[in-house]
């Protein structure tokens, strides 16, 4: 049923109590009505005025002006209750350091960090927990405070000014990464033979984490040969168990993935070298792009039958997992993902 700004509800059964007709027989919605109809369509809370007692949290990049982050978060803030801010600046890499200990000083909560600070981040914060460790990558702050029995914990604003403080780093991708691939296409890893394109930050982490979740073969096709045969031998060591290999597949795949950077634009070509590979090899094809909503190689894909997902999913755990991660709290998951893609796509 659509109303007269836009909305559009589900027509209800039979005679609804206070409903009306008006002029040329069209059904007229009670208020009560109209306004859950409304509030179904966004966010389930409004924002807390700005004061005094606002707390803040921030993604860097650089650039980063086209980031989805601001929109699923603050979404996600709100809808908990809480009276924080999630902010974006463009920090440029030398200015990183500066730019963290000054959130550092000015007591915010946390951060993400975006293109191309998750690899200099892992040297710059004070302590890394054990997901940021495994895969020598950072995305996620959390500024904590020390108390008076040494023990450390998210930095609290009623803190004494002099309290001890540090910046702890975790990785929120890897997992992200693999819900996504289950999640939007159902891909089972466990056995499964995969093709990655780019081996850079995203497709190192992505190769990594697929072969610690039991993948069996490994493809690995990068513009720059030093950095596939770098990664190669890191699989190598730290998974035996994953066959690697440089290069295009002879035969089928459970699935491709593309981590690079092509498709980002209309004119882009396709990240899948010219006669190397036969889309309709691949039974799945995710590409970590998410805008525009579906890639040239995403559409080339759907037509040769594959099943395919964007990096929409990936986003969106990975920021629902950072969330948690400042306020102890399950991230609502249908919130943020309705804002993102409002954001995103405008629907």
């Amino acid at each position: 049923m659509r109303f007269a700004d836009g909305f559009v509800g589900r027509r209800p059964r039979g005679r609804q109590q206070g409903s009306s007709k008006g002029s040329g027989g069209k059904r007229i919605l009670p208020l009560n009505q109209v306004v859950d109809c409304y509030l179904a369509r966004v966010p389930d809370a409004l924002p807390t005025p700005i004061d005094a007692s606002t707390r803040y949290c921030a993604v860097y990049g650089f650039p980063v002006r086209h980031s989805a982050s601001p929109a699923m978060q603050n979404a996600a803030l709100a809808a908990l209750g809480l009276n924080w801010r999630y902010l974006a600046f463009e920090v440029p890499p030398a200015k990183l350091r500066e730019a963290i200990a000054g959130a550092q000083a000015m007591r915010f909560v946390g951060l993400n960090l975006t293109v191309p600070h998750k690899l200099l981040a892992a040297e710059l914060v004070d302590a890394m927990d054990d997901s940021a460790k495994v895969w020598g990558a950072v995305n996620t702050i959390r500024f904590e405070t020390q108390d008076a029995a040494g023990q450390w914990g998210p930095a609290s604003p009623s803190a004494p000014a002099a309290s001890p403080m540090r910046s702890l780093g975790f990785n929120t991708d890897a997992d992200a990464i693999t819900r996504a691939l289950r999640e939007d296409l159902e891909v089972t890893l466990r056995g499964a033979t995969v093709l990655l394109l780019g081996a850079g930050g995203a497709g190192r982490v992505a190769a990594l984490k697929l072969a610690e979740e039991g993948a069996a073969k490994l493809f690995l096709v990068n513009r720059t040969a030093a950095k596939a045969e770098a990664l190669a031998d890191e699989l190598s060591r730290r998974f035996p168990g994953c066959r690697v290999e440089l290069g295009y597949p002879g035969g089928t795949v459970d699935l491709l993935l593309n981590a690079t950077s092509l498709g980002l634009r209309v004119d882009d070509p396709l990240p899948v070298a010219a006669g190397a590979f036969d889309l309709g090899q691949a039974s799945a094809v995710y590409d970590m792009i998410y805008q525009p909503a579906e890639t040239a190689l995403l559409r080339a894909a759907r037509a040769a039958g594959c099943r395919t997902a964007n990096g929409l999913g990936m986003l969106l755990y990975q920021g629902a997992r950072a969330l948690e991660i400042w306020t102890g709290q399950p991230a609502p998951l249908a919130v943020m993902r309705r804002a993102l893609t409002e954001h995103v796509y405008g629907h």
